[in-house]
């Protein structure tokens, strides 16, 4: 077998008049009676190699059904480019046809297909320029993820995905059961009997990885989860889908303070690794779909992030005199209109907000001395708003438990959660990023449905 040479690593060849041998898929083919000239790609980057073949070297029914789409395999000679466009080309010496794309049937047979109508053959929109860049720079952005936290001495926890808690207290999650849907085991008083079920009680699946990685951390220190997570939210947007990535470290001995520093260094080291790994794709999509991509990315690294607490950022919206589509007060939640204001207007930097009301957030962050507010923090981006939420965590078993019974959450199945308070309990903080909202960022893509290779939303689950 013929060791395979990946397009990528021709592009940036220093040796040319060597032969290789390439396998991919035929993006254009041009030429006349005598010579043909056929662009392959084969994943490995954004940019194509053109072929020429010598049409007195081949047998014409091959080369009538080598059309874009197709899939081949080029034997010949790497050699300087007379063209322009490319510093070096294939002059063919054998092709083999792997398999044939009918044109008068290739969706992608013609340019300038919608993003919407991408969607709708998914198992197909990987061959266009726009996906492979954008999946090149998902695969870099979860390499750069599991890289930075190995260098900073973290471990990887794998998190259920099967639970039997709701992390958030949201309740807009999944059940998983094995019980007759048709026709369900009952008690008594007519609800479900989940001891029948194959788990024993109701289980559903996960929100977040977060409460079970504390865990790991309450004995390993620095742990992160970066896995698949689970909302039933009817939310038919561009920013929400219904399975999504959650990348979610959790570290004892962190304060509020050393939390928005990890935060800010990690992001930050994400971006950079964009940028100088992913250069041709990301011009690509600037040239595409954002002419600010480039110039937003280094936007964040700089500049120093502002840090500013949750009641002064209302103060700064209330005097701001600017016309909100939902209206801002101390208390409420703040809208991405209000956090892009923040970020792109007010200081024009990145932000991170803390100290926000301890009513609008969850019931395992810690609680400050004024009895009203938490030790939340919220990092807020360009364009984007939130992209990281995270705070200091409750350690204190009292304060925990009553927080619990405030919020009518079943302790029952938090026992085990309020148990690591009571036993060697320690400062600790963590953060969850959305690893959709991440990519979304770093590419300049639009819907988040264009950045996962199989969106998940309500009444979509065709592939």
């Amino acid at each position: 077998m013929k060791e395979r040479n990946k397009i990528k690593d021709l592009l940036q060849a220093t040796q040319v008049d060597v032969d290789v041998h390439i396998k991919g898929w035929v993006r254009t083919k041009r030429g006349n009676k005598n010579i043909a000239f056929i662009n392959i790609n084969d994943g490995s980057t954004i940019k194509n190699i053109q072929v020429v073949a010598e049409m007195a070297s081949f047998d014409e029914s091959l080369m009538k059904k080598i059309t874009t789409g197709a899939c081949v395999a080029v034997t010949g000679r790497l050699v300087e480019s007379l063209g322009k466009g490319q510093t070096v080309e294939i002059q063919a010496h054998k092709i083999e046809l792997y398999g044939e794309a009918d044109p008068e049937k290739y969706p992608l047979q013609k340019k300038g297909h919608s993003l919407e109508f991408l969607r709708e053959i998914a198992h197909l929109r990987f061959r266009t320029n726009t996906f492979g860049a954008v999946f090149r720079i998902r695969h870099a952005l979860a390499y750069a993820i599991h890289k930075y936290f190995d260098e900073h001495g973290f471990v990887y926890l794998h998190t259920p995905i099967i639970t039997g808690s709701d992390a958030e207290g949201a309740g807009e999650m999944f059940r998983v059961t094995t019980l007759d849907v048709n026709n369900p085991p009952r008690k008594d008083d007519g609800t479900i009997d989940f001891h029948e079920d194959f788990f024993g009680k109701e289980t559903k699946l996960t929100v977040s990885g977060q409460l079970e990685a504390e865990l790991g951390a309450m004995s390993l220190s620095e742990v992160y989860t970066f896995g698949p997570t689970f909302r039933a939210e009817n939310s038919n947007t561009p920013r929400h889908l219904a399975e999504f990535w959650m990348i979610e470290p959790e570290m004892a001995f962190y304060d509020i303070h050393d939390n928005m520093d990890l935060a800010e260094d990690f992001v930050k080291y994400l971006v950079r690794y964009a940028l100088e790994n992913n250069a041709d794709d990301l011009a690509f999509l600037q040239k595409m779909y954002d002419e600010d991509l480039i110039d937003r990315l280094r936007f964040i690294l700089e500049n120093t992030f502002v840090r500013a607490t949750y009641t002064e950022a209302v103060t700064i919206l209330e005097k701001s005199g600017q016309k909100f589509e939902f209206p801002v007060q101390w208390g409420a939640d703040l809208q991405a209109e209000h956090e892009r204001y923040l970020v792109e207007k007010h200081y024009k930097k990145p932000v991170i907000l803390t100290d926000y009301p301890k009513n609008i957030k969850a019931f395992y962050m810690k609680q400050n001395d004024d009895g009203k507010t938490v030790r939340a923090m919220d990092v807020l981006f360009p364009r984007i708003g939130e992209i990281i939420g995270g705070s200091q965590r409750e350690e204190d078993y009292q304060k925990l438990n009553v927080r619990i019974k405030e919020l009518n959450l079943p302790e029952k199945d938090l026992w085990w959660y309020l148990e690591t308070r009571k036993f060697g309990t320690a400062p600790h903080s963590g953060f969850g990023l959305g690893f959709e909202r991440l990519v979304l960022f770093v590419t300049g893509m639009a819907n988040i449905r264009d950045v996962i290779p199989f969106p998940r939303t309500p009444k979509n689950a065709e592939f």
